[in-house]
């Protein structure tokens, strides 16, 4: 079958479309006929060995994808071969055929395309893990939410959007607040152009932020532990720019406020029956039209390269989508 290889922990540049022999299910897993993989920025992190762990090369990327079940593990239940599904894994995507633990997969609706259910479980699933479960955020409350634009915060938008949240967005550049402002941000902040303090002080009438969620880490994480409110939650989701921040400890102490981590994918294996149940949330919303992803162009397995580029370039909006049959 053609898939994707990375052989070596050097980035996009070194990947390489080839034939391998398909996988075979374990007991506890499915086996994939994939017709759709989405582009993540992890997958990026994954093959340029900046992630937190390192799989085994040479190995396949590929976090999240969809298709259909051709074979099911002797422990399996829950699924049986014709089922349209999508799944979430540490790698494999970016080829034609594919294995997914049962726990971290979840059948479609029928009138759920392949191409957008490749895109919900990682990038909606952390926004979901992250509002619901970790901040158990209230309508009402306003969260900033960084690096709003992308897969994971364009998520984050739209969902805490459909929770009722008060959102603002945190940018880039200019040209991406129609979009984020589209999905449901009421505020559009451009960190890189304006005085971040400040705006998010006029915003709150100087009472802060309820709900920090910063993909981006570094100087802007920084800044943000000096802008929440009494008993708000700020989340440490990811760290594109690099740069893993520090903070003092009295910030937290004197506005009561708490620092909750996120990694849904640690969750998700502690925890698999909670984050099936998760998935299949996901997949009802998507089904209703309550969570509407985003996909900024579909391209063939052939140009998985120039997507994981454009995705670390930043340039992306939402998901880049690869579509194998």
């Amino acid at each position: 079958m053609r898939a994707v290889l990375c052989s070596s922990f050097s980035g996009p540049q070194d990947l390489r479309l080839g034939e391998i022999a398909a996988p075979k299910p374990a007991d506890d897993e499915i086996l994939i006929d994939v017709h759709a993989a989405s582009v993540s920025f992890m997958d990026q992190l994954l093959v340029s060995g900046l992630y937190q762990m390192r799989p085994s090369l040479p190995f396949v990327p590929g976090t999240e994808a969809s298709g259909v079940v051709v074979a099911i593990g002797e422990k399996v239940t829950t699924f049986a071969p014709g089922d349209r599904v999508a799944c979430s894994s540490w790698t494999g995507g970016y080829a034609e055929r594919m294995i997914a633990k049962e726990s971290k997969s979840v059948r479609l609706p029928d009138d759920v395309a392949f191409e957008a259910a490749a895109t919900v479980l990682h990038v909606y699933g952390t926004a979901f893990y992250a509002l619901v479960d970790r901040a158990r955020a209230q309508a009402g409350e306003t969260v900033f939410i960084t690096g709003a634009a992308g897969g994971v915060g364009l998520a984050a938008v739209d969902l805490a959007h459909h929770l009722g949240l008060r959102v603002v967005a945190g940018v880039g550049s200019d040209d991406k607040a129609a979009l984020v402002r589209s999905y449901g941000a009421g505020e559009i902040v451009n960190y890189r152009s304006e005085d971040l303090r400040d705006r998010i002080k006029s915003i709150t009438s100087g009472q802060g932020l309820d709900i920090g969620f910063d993909n981006i880490g570094g100087a802007i994480f920084e800044q943000m532990a000096r802008l929440m409110n009494w008993g708000g939650r700020l989340m440490p989701i990811g760290f594109t720019s690099g740069e893993i921040p520090q903070i003092a400890m009295n910030l937290p102490l004197l506005k009561n406020y708490a620092i909750i981590g996120v990694f849904v994918g640690a969750w998700a294996e502690k925890f698999p029956a909670e984050a099936a149940r998760m998935n299949n949330t996901l997949m009802q919303l998507l089904a209703e039209g309550a969570i509407r992803p985003h996909i900024d162009r579909i391209l063939p397995l052939e140009e998985a390269r120039e997507a994981m580029r454009a995705v670390a370039s930043r340039t992306v909006q939402g998901r880049i989508v690869l579509k194998i049959r």
